[in-house]
């Protein structure tokens, strides 16, 4: 479609397509031209559409030919297109692996759908904007923690929950302003109310300690971890992954 930037979306998250179709399938400026669902097929579309697409957006992690092994083939068949990873993994091998690949951007899921439009945007037109920074990928780094504790991405307290450990990850004395200053600051952003903050932390902690991994908790929470004792609080939960994601990263700068 001439006059419009062409997207396709490769993606075995079918939700997220249709996210993605819905959102921009009566945009002024973006055309999703098609999408697939799988590395292989992705491949097939990318080569067929070739002379149209303008921008990739893709996952990483999808069936048949993972999304790193997707870049590869396209370097080898010397296919240059403007790329932009959705993602929720967040391995910091993995995303300095794919920064050898000229990605244009690596953005965190679940993601808001107008940062995707200015991305794509901004990718159309050659904003240098190839790396994240830090503060996306220690961003990227609580949602896959937040993942493997169970944590459903789909409900409120999820995005209440990670943006928490971020502040406290970066202010550290949070801990003693829990409910005067986090809430608070979560509330005005999400554009609700503290009470409500608080309730759909403590729904996610619930949620998230009768399906999350128990090793991963035990290691975590330590003795905490035992269902006939109480579940940690919600400053208890926030501080411990807020100071384990900040143990990590300097372990792993040491490295």
């Amino acid at each position: 479609m001439k006059n419009k930037i062409n997207v396709l979306v490769i993606d075995d998250n079918i939700n997220s397509i249709e996210r993605i179709k819905k959102y921009f399938s009566n945009h002024a400026v973006i055309n999703v031209v098609d999408s697939a669902n799988d590395g292989e097929e992705g491949l097939t579309k990318i080569k067929e559409y070739q002379s149209m697409i303008d921008i990739i957006v893709m996952d990483i992690i999808i069936p048949k030919l993972d999304g790193i092994a997707l870049l590869e083939k396209l370097k080898e068949l010397n296919i240059h297109k403007k790329i932009i990873v959705l993602t929720s993994y967040s391995q910091e091998e993995t995303i300095r692996k794919i920064s050898e690949y000229k990605i244009n951007y690596y953005m965190l899921k679940p993601f808001d759908m107008l940062s995707l439009n200015n991305r794509i945007l901004d990718a159309y037109n050659d904003q240098e904007i190839i790396y994240q920074p830090e503060g996306e990928r220690i961003k990227l780094s609580i949602s896959k923690l937040l993942h493997d504790l169970g944590v459903p991405s789909h409900i409120k307290g999820y995005q209440y929950i990670r943006e928490s450990i971020y502040l406290m990850y970066k202010n550290p004395d949070l801990i003693g302003g829990i409910t005067k200053e986090l809430y608070p600051e979560i509330a005005d952003k999400f554009s609700t109310t503290s009470s409500r903050v608080e309730r759909a932390i403590r729904h996610a902690i619930e949620v998230s300690w009768n399906r999350g991994d128990y090793d991963l908790m035990e290691e975590i929470f330590g003795h905490s971890v035992d269902y006939d004792r109480a579940k940690p609080t919600n400053s208890e939960f926030i501080a411990t992954l807020a100071d384990k994601i900040r143990i990590d990263k300097k372990m792993l700068a040491r490295a």
